[in-house]
């Protein structure tokens, strides 16, 4: 794990921190904690994070979250994982 994994999975804790159960009931939460937890630790989420995705489209088609936001947090929980290519 290196400091630019280190640093995006921090911003996912300060997202999900700052939302809380206001803007996204525990289910949700989970399932951004599960795909960080598994790029971070295990280098291995991608699964866990195309969910992500799919969370976020769902927030972002029921005006819950802006484009913007949802895209941050995708990009935040990937960047918690390996650069592309590296295993």
């Amino acid at each position: 794990m290196d400091n630019t994994r280190s640093e995006a999975y921090g911003r996912v804790v300060k997202i999900l921190a700052e939302t809380g159960a206001v803007e996204l009931t525990a289910d949700e939460q989970q399932t951004v904690r599960t795909a960080a937890d598994a790029l971070l630790f295990e280098g291995d989420g991608y699964d866990e994070l195309m969910a992500v995705e799919d969370l976020v489209q769902q927030l972002v088609d029921a005006d819950r979250w802006s484009t913007e936001r949802g895209r941050q947090l995708v990009d935040d929980v990937a960047a918690c994982g390996p650069s592309a290519g590296v295993r």
